[in-house]
């Protein structure tokens, strides 16, 4: 299993669609395959499976797991708005009632692709920005991938905690399982794989957040920043497919990997990706009822839950797709291959 992921990805960096690649696929209670090759730039040393990656996007799942489980212990609830918890918004007819389930299910109506970095230059003004977005829809009536809501999560989260986002982070999620080493800041930032060769910061990113709007916040966001190694990835894979971990109790874990946009174009659950039907990430190998992420570096966590005397299992593949440049569109049917080879390898014929 190991040699056959192994060869579809070194030929990805054959292809040079990324410089290094990194991958684990298993159940709650062991690997089943893994490893990484590759160097963490073009130029850099070779990777050796301790370095950090720009996990993207995969950070908004991981800030609504700690979301969930402030709103298991009554921090807040599921149900709370945006004028619950961020007074520059309840005077907003349109956003004042957007509840925390919606940020998490993609269903605010707030739009999708929102460079709010290219006109704005600080925080106070990208935040203005933010607070200014028209709506897509009413909440609740439309469904649309949203780093504009994440950020909102992240604020609502520190108010209604009192607590920072990477603080709030550490404790809900990463000291739960065992994550020593995801952090929003690497330090020292070269043990990071290097991401693009960003025009507007003339220079090669490398440990720093690759999102702009990340960037010109500042801070913690809950959109896109955590950085993490292979093996704290590994770790949430095997909590999410042994059905939470601990992290979770039944409930709450159930209702986040429930599907919460029945009717509506999407799957999306709470976090999380359901896998949709037509142009999933991942493909359809995987199955109907599982779940995941992606993240625009290149990154992605996939977990099919247990079923019919089954293990779970996640799926957890981390590459650099973006460098040098974001430009490439070949990386999307390497990732799709990775799980549909993953998945055949894991449920031989017969």
């Amino acid at each position: 299993m190991t040699a056959a992921l192994t060869h579809l990805l070194t030929a990805g960096r054959r292809e040079r669609i990324y410089s290094a690649a990194a991958w684990s696929t298993g159940t709650a209670t062991e690997r089943e395959a893994g490893g990484h090759l590759g160097t963490r730039s073009w130029s850099g040393p070779e990777v050796d499976g301790t370095e950090l990656w720009d996990l993207a996007s995969l950070t908004k799942p991981i800030v609504g797991l700690a979301a969930l489980r402030l709103a298991e212990a009554g921090a807040l609830s599921l149900d709370d708005t945006l004028g619950t918890y961020l007074p520059e918004y309840r005077d907003l007819p349109d956003k004042a009632a957007i509840t925390v389930t919606q940020l998490l299910a993609h269903t605010s109506g707030l739009p999708g692709g929102t460079p709010l970095w290219r006109e704005h230059s600080d925080r106070a003004g990208l935040l203005k920005g933010l607070r200014d977005l028209p709506l897509r829809g009413a909440p609740g009536t439309v469904v649309e991938y949203s780093s504009a809501g994440f950020i909102l999560l992240g604020l609502v989260l520190e108010q209604a905690t009192g607590t920072g986002l990477d603080e709030l982070v550490g404790r809900q999620v990463c000291e739960p399982l065992g994550m020593r080493e995801t952090v929003f800041t690497p330090a020292p930032a070269d043990r990071a794989v290097s991401t693009e060769w960003c025009a507007w910061r003339g220079r090669l990113v490398t440990g720093q957040v690759h999102d702009e709007n990340a960037v010109v916040l500042g801070e913690p966001a809950g959109h896109a920043g955590l950085f993490a190694p292979l093996a704290d990835v590994e770790r949430l894979g095997r909590a999410l497919a042994a059905g939470g971990g601990g992290l979770l109790g039944e409930t709450a874990f159930a209702r986040m990997t429930a599907c919460h946009t029945e009717g509506l174009p999407l799957r999306r659950c709470l976090g999380w990706q359901g896998r949709d039907a037509v142009a999933s990430p991942v493909g359809v190998a995987v199955g109907a009822d599982s779940y995941g992420h992606t993240g625009f570096t290149g990154t992605s966590l996939w977990v099919e839950p247990a079923r019919n005397g089954t293990p779970g299992r996640y799926y957890a593949l981390l590459t650099n797709r973006v460098h040098p440049t974001r430009e490439g569109h070949r990386f999307p049917a390497i990732r799709r291959a990775f799980h549909h080879r993953a998945v055949a390898l894991a449920r031989p014929a017969g």
